[in-house]
């Protein structure tokens, strides 16, 4: 099955509420262009460097979104022209996306990434220290961002009982959040869900979910 029939295969099977976007990384240009031809405009990477490369590199409609852990010195790279960052994990973060957002002037659309896993090496944000954030004064001052939704990692285990309550647990992060600090409806995104867990997020409310080796085959890491 070519790559333009996986992801068809797969948008045909979810809501049309849901966002699929095609997980890109490590995968050369040529499979981007594949899934182009074929229709597709929405990419992710989770390497700034990587993603800047291909954005000079390949058709500017090209939606990317950057959905790996991003680190603030590396923001500069992709304020220009990222369409969504899914992982802001901290406050110094959201500062420095404001910043170069407002140095391109842009307005760059966020997602606030939560912990749900139980494995440590996940980033995130509890529900506590994410309001804490949104209630401070720093927060109000970023002109520049605009918080659009949640995300989350579910633990990688074959456990679906468990998988599914973290993907509640963000739902719930998302409700509450909503009632408590957005009133427009620009804030409804939920980003969870990827190759091998989207089903089950879709039917806990993800509205975006992240799918690449389904697509592009396994991943190519360097040796």
């Amino acid at each position: 099955m070519s790559i333009p029939q996986k992801i068809n295969e797969i948008v045909n099977s979810i809501p049309q509420n849901v966002k699929l976007v095609a997980v890109s990384k490590t995968k050369p240009n040529e499979d981007i262009m594949e899934a182009y031809e074929g229709g597709y405009r929405i990419f992710g990477e989770n390497k700034p460097q990587e993603l800047t490369r291909k954005f000079n590199e390949l058709p500017k409609d090209i939606e990317w979104h950057m959905i790996g852990h991003l680190q603030s010195n590396k923001v500069k790279y992709i304020a220009p022209f990222v369409s969504l960052i899914h992982a802001v994990d901290s406050l110094k973060l959201l500062k420095e996306i404001n910043k170069q957002a407002k140095k391109n002037d842009r307005i760059i659309d966020c997602l606030l990434q939560f912990h749900i896993a139980e494995e440590q090496t996940k980033f995130g944000f509890s529900l506590i220290e994410a309001e804490e954030i949104l209630d401070s004064g720093a927060f109000k001052e970023l002109e520049n961002v605009r918080i659009v939704g949640v995300m989350g990692m579910a633990t990688f285990t074959d456990d679906k009982e468990q998988v599914r309550k973290e993907f509640q647990n963000l739902k719930f992060n998302f409700d509450q959040l909503k009632s408590k600090h957005f009133v427009s409806d620009e804030f409804k995104e939920i980003s969870m869900g990827m190759s091998g867990d989207y089903k089950l997020a879709i039917e806990e409310g993800s509205t975006m979910v992240r799918v690449g080796s389904t697509i592009f085959g396994a991943r190519n890491y360097p040796v």
